[in-house]
């Protein structure tokens, strides 16, 4: 049968999704379900069994990430590895990371009913903990089946509550072998929703990702003394949260100076972190994303040395840790020229352009010929219940994948 004849089932893709949406279904329709939790494992087993359904050979990795083996007329050669990830925030929506999971399900479906056989295997992967809500970094699935990161490093991670990543992988009953880690891959390919505007803004359908820009992530921890508000005069206050305010203030300040530089506090903690005591000890994150590694490394430098200055000057002491530090990928041309021409078969407008938000492809990009498609997010909202992309945006977006898959499962090479 022709490739061109090959069409998803919407309805049921859609069906998939708002199954999925259940598991950890918050009150405004978006979803909790964090790295290994309770509800993870929920979803988990659900899509273990539509690996099943769909007739696919199911293993499991020494980290938690899930794969689904569908084989090809020429089972020894490499694989065409597909998928993303079914974690999601704390308030998060029902699309990220779930579309490109689901999506390369419906891929799998497909090619089921339609009987079409491909030369090489395909496989479908739900990575582990691609978030980094629960366990920092983020990626941790990729990144350790990618060895970025190391095996022991991963598994005694703890979460805000000290719980450890091997320990809770366990307990849900997904820990699996270092021999079943996806090996000599020939492509990876995964769709996600945009996250951000510009699609939508630019009326373009889908989004042909060019690289992911890079990242660093920091906690600057801010050390005062703690007192009695009713009795300590405020000149003589230590006051951690107030410090760490003017830090804040400083740092977005000096990011204004950095063109196309993103950066965010998004998270603060304060201790003893009650209403008649003077803080003892404030913690905030810093995000910092920008396209170019050098000016991304520029401006952090310069950070470190803006805030250790004010701490000498303000009297302050502070600790700054590096939690994550990603430099820029650029993703495969022979994959990008692959997704381009389906999205030009269906005659979708298209826009190429870079993620500035972090994926599982940045770290497979290390290993195989990478490629991601975008497709556009209602008034660009992510990492919220509002999160939200339509119908037929969704369709669109894994008829490219599915196109794309079939001609990479059949190729001999990538030249």
């Amino acid at each position: 049968m022709s490739q061109q004849l090959a069409e998803i089932n919407i309805q049921r893709l859609m069906g998939t999704i708002e199954e999925s949406a259940e598991i950890g279904k918050l009150p405004n329709g978006g979803i909790c379900r964090l790295t290994l939790t309770d509800e993870d494992k929920v979803m988990r087993d659900l899509f273990y069994q539509w690996l099943l359904d769909a007739g696919l050979e199911i293993r499991i990795d020494d980290f938690g990430n899930m794969y689904g083996r569908r084989e090809g007329e020429r089972d020894e050669l490499a694989p065409v590895l597909i998928g993303s990830h079914l974690d999601t925030q704390p308030n998060g929506g029902k699309f990220d990371g779930i579309l490109g999971v689901l999506g390369a399900l419906e891929v799998i479906r497909t090619l089921n009913d339609l009987e079409l056989k491909t030369m090489r295997p395909i496989e479908i992967v739900n990575f582990t903990n691609e978030e980094g809500a629960r366990f920092e970094p983020a990626m941790l699935g990729s990144g350790a089946m990618t060895n970025v990161f190391s095996k022991q490093a991963v598994l005694n991670k703890t979460d805000q509550q000290g719980k450890v990543f091997g320990s809770e992988l366990r307990r849900i009953g997904y820990e699996g072998t270092e021999e079943n880690r996806a090996k000599d891959i020939f492509s990876f390919l995964e769709l996600h929703i945009e996250q951000g505007p510009i699609l939508e803004d630019s009326h373009k359908a889908i989004g042909i990702v060019s690289g992911i820009q890079g990242m660093n992530w920091i906690e600057v921890t801010v050390k005062g003394e703690t007192a009695h508000t009713g009795t300590r005069p405020m000149v003589n206050r230590k006051d951690a949260i107030l410090h760490a305010a003017k830090l804040i203030t400083r740092i977005y300040s000096l990011a204004a100076e950095y063109p196309d530089l993103l950066i965010s506090v998004g998270r603060i903690n304060a201790y003893p972190n009650v209403i008649n005591s003077v803080s003892s000890e404030a913690k905030f994150s810093i995000d910092i994303r920008h396209p170019n590694n050098k000016t991304r490394k520029r401006f952090t430098n310069q950070l470190r040395e803006t805030l250790s200055m004010m701490t000498l000057v303000e009297n302050m002491e502070i600790q700054i840790t590096d939690i994550a530090d990603v430099e820029t990928e650029h993703f495969t041309d022979s994959i990008i020229d692959v997704i381009q021409t389906a999205v030009e078969k269906y005659g979708y407008s298209y826009l190429n352009m870079q993620s500035g938000a972090a994926h599982d492809a940045k770290y497979l990009n290390k290993v195989a010929p990478t490629g991601m498609i975008f497709i556009p997010s209602i008034n660009g909202v992510s990492h919220c219940e509002e999160e939200l992309s339509e119908a037929v945006d969704i369709e669109r977006g894994v008829q490219v994948l599915l196109h794309s898959v079939i001609t990479l499962a059949n190729k001999e090479n990538l030249i």
